[in-house]
């Protein structure tokens, strides 16, 4: 499934910006011109994004060959030089762009991710990314998490149910949304996870009456409650800290206890990191 995904996404990218053809190379450099060029990093961080590239060198154009030197997950700094590519110029040109788009956001999600991983050393937690992913790349923003060293939470609404606040209130109530979720399973013959979403700590402790679920969010719980809330866990089931937690606060949360921290911010209010692709 993944295959068709990427496949799909890289088929539509190329004919979003090349269209009926690249004009302004068609206009001025022979069809039958060769050359090389080379990625340069221009900023600090983690590379992520390489081997979707290849992907996407590949799709325009098989013949294009690439030395590489760096590689996804390696640490990056101005001046690095992360492959050279050679081949036709028109199909290099092609790709400058939607290479650029992919690795740049890709490294800039690793980069920013690893910046978070790195606050939770020496704790059990783990940092979670969200379905806060912009469409039609969320494949490639989940895998940059992975590069940076967080952990997917789930790729969409397919892999896990997550009962969350309107799910509950739906649901008619807790008891009735956990007990149809579990039907559910059974009937259709499904073996996925149940996460439900507690707002306080007394929607926590009907969901440990009812029991039957994999994991607990702790919704926009504050540290003091966080802690009470791990305690009446007592590790029977996955505990998730969620809402509003950022890079100064997430180190406070892990020390509570919690298992896993999700934060949106992973891929949705990312910079990209700085590269070019110049010709040799």
């Amino acid at each position: 499934m993944i295959d068709k995904i990427l496949d799909a996404f890289i088929k539509n990218a190329i004919a979003e910006d090349i269209g009926e053809g690249d004009h302004s190379s068609l206009s001025c450099i022979p069809s039958t011109a060769n050359g090389k060029a080379q990625l340069l990093i221009k900023q600090e961080g983690i590379l992520a994004g390489i081997e979707i590239t290849k992907k996407v060198f590949s799709a325009i154009d098989p013949t294009i060959s690439m030395e590489q030197f760096l590689f996804d997950g390696n640490k990056i700094y101005p001046g690095d030089r992360a492959f050279i590519v050679g081949g036709k110029v028109h199909s290099i040109l092609k790709a400058e762009r939607l290479v650029l788009n992919i690795i740049q956001r890709m490294s800039g999600i690793a980069t920013t991710t690893n910046i978070y991983v790195n606050k939770l050393i020496g704790t059990k937690a783990k940092v979670l990314d969200t379905r806060k992913t912009t469409p039609g790349m969320r494949y490639l923003e989940k895998l940059a998490v992975k590069i940076g060293g967080g952990e997917n939470h789930r790729m969409g609404l397919y892999d896990m149910i997550m009962l969350k606040d309107n799910h509950i209130d739906f649901a008619g109530g807790i008891e009735p949304a956990i007990n149809k979720a579990k039907e559910y399973l059974r009937k259709n013959r499904k073996n996925i996870k149940i996460e439900i979403e507690a707002r306080n700590l007394n929607e926590l402790k009907e969901i440990l009456k009812v029991g039957g679920i994999d994991r607990i969010m702790l919704d926009n719980f504050n540290y003091d409650q966080t802690r009470e809330a791990v305690k009446l866990i007592d590790n029977k089931y996955e505990t998730e800290s969620s809402g509003g937690i950022t890079l100064d606060t997430i180190r406070n949360y892990a020390e509570c206890g919690v298992d896993y921290i999700s934060v949106g911010a992973l891929t949705h209010q990312i910079k990209s990191l700085d590269m070019s692709l110049k010709a040799i």
